[in-house]
């Protein structure tokens, strides 16, 4: 099925996500085009690593004009808040997730795989294996909580329940399935009913519902909706295990470290995310990815 790629980033990711570019390039085929969404002010640097099929696209050609980036005062202005009419200013990984939902409910293509910039392919992938036999790959981990650091245990607890509240799923009010991974695919068809549904939830737009609370997963929210609310369970198969294995936390990892977790890909994994909140150095990462 024709399939978008869609990359959230922002000024801070930069040559992370230029080291994603490269690599897709390299070592992705099957999609139509990549996109990456981005806040007006960071437009003019990523329009660099535009191409043929890749598009930089302008948060302000998604979300409405009254959801509006600011500097954040507590950090002195080294960071964005936004503000808008519906809620508490929302951080910039809130706005990232409105951005995909936003697009994805607009793409004409099937299918939209979600990729985060600070993600690397190390292996040939082809995302048309995300559509098999005319269906579309479903993430969802049974029994995931448990396996959720301890201390984030009760966020992602709050993220179910949220979404089960947007959806206006009475009952059961979380859930331990894990919707939660980097590199997933989402039937675009879906998330415009998905927000079609938060609407009649909640009355009014999907945007100022989602923009009113700082409880968000776009994942889970997606997730919860097609396992519990859809009823098309059919047009998908369940995948429990993530392609990208991720390094959510912890030191910076040096160059030694880095070649020990590349080399411990499992079967089936053909990318890996390094957060960059670990301050890894994007030219160590470029190194163990073998993009020099």
């Amino acid at each position: 099925m024709p399939t978008a790629i869609a990359t959230a980033s922002y000024r801070g990711d930069f040559e992370r996500c230029r080291l994603l570019c490269e690599s897709l390039d390299a070592r992705v085929t099957g999609h139509t085009r990549h996109l990456i969404l981005v806040e007006a002010a960071d437009v003019p640097l990523f329009r660099q690593l535009a191409g043929p099929k890749r598009e930089i696209v302008d948060e302000r050609d998604l979300l409405p004009f009254w959801l509006r980036p600011f500097p954040d005062p507590t950090t002195f202005g080294r960071r964005r808040i936004w503000l808008s009419p519906f809620g508490l200013p929302l951080r910039g990984w809130h706005v990232q997730q409105l951005r995909r939902i936003a697009l994805a409910a607009s793409l004409d293509e099937e299918v939209m795989v979600s990729i985060d910039s600070d993600v690397v392919f190390l292996k040939d992938f082809d995302v048309g294996s995300f559509s098999p036999d005319g269906r579309t790959m479903f993430f969802r981990r049974p029994d995931a909580i448990a396996h959720v650091l301890p201390d984030l245990q009760a966020v992602h607890l709050e993220w179910s329940r949220k979404a089960g509240r947007l959806l206006g799923i009475a009952a059961p009010e979380t859930t331990d399935t894990g919707y939660v991974a980097t590199l997933i695919p989402w039937r675009t068809e879906a998330v415009r009913a998905m927000v079609e549904t938060i609407a009649a939830v909640s009355g009014r737009r999907w945007e100022a519902t989602l923009a009113g609370t700082r409880i968000l997963s776009e994942c889970t929210i997606y997730g919860r909706f097609v396992d519990e609310v859809e009823g098309r369970i059919g047009d998908y198969v369940p995948m429990a295990e993530s392609l990208c294995r991720m390094y959510w936390a912890g030191a910076p990892m040096d160059a030694d470290t880095l070649a020990r977790f590349v080399d411990s890909l499992e079967e089936g994994q053909v990318a890996a995310g390094i957060q960059s909140f670990t301050a890894t150095d994007p030219r160590l990462i470029r190194q163990a990815a073998g993009l020099l």
